[in-house]
């Protein structure tokens, strides 16, 4: 199985197997789509570059403000939340989940995910 397979085998896990988890993207740092379980409606570009620039602001605002390490960047909107990780010092892993999504799960799983998907990734 290639290494593409396998990061894809992931996040399609992220998606079906995490409840209110409703997809999932691999996004290098330069906002290209590595891998993804997005819905079709989703333009995977507009995804990826925001992404990326999203986990950069946020990764600054934390050593900025001296809050320690980076964990994760999340946004609550109307439909739902859109949470950032880094899975790797090269790329970043995001997740959009439903409005009544039980959170400490999806945490759980992303960092899980996440550390998976970093070992792939170097």
């Amino acid at each position: 199985m290639s290494r593409t397979d396998q990061i894809t085998k992931i996040i399609r896990s992220l998606s079906n197997n995490t409840p209110d988890v409703e997809g999932a993207a691999v996004i290098d740092n330069d906002g290209l789509m590595i891998a993804s379980a997005l819905s079709a409606d989703l333009d995977e570009d507009s995804v990826g570059a925001m992404g990326a620039a999203l986990l950069g602001l946020g990764e600054r605002i934390v050593s900025e403000l001296e809050r320690g390490s980076f964990e994760l960047v999340m946004i609550r909107g109307d439909n739902g939340f859109v949470i950032l990780t880094r899975c790797g010092s090269e790329a970043v892993l995001a997740c959009l989940a439903s409005t009544g999504a039980k959170l400490g799960l999806i945490f759980l799983d992303l960092k899980r995910s996440a550390k998976e998907l970093s070992s792939l990734l170097g």
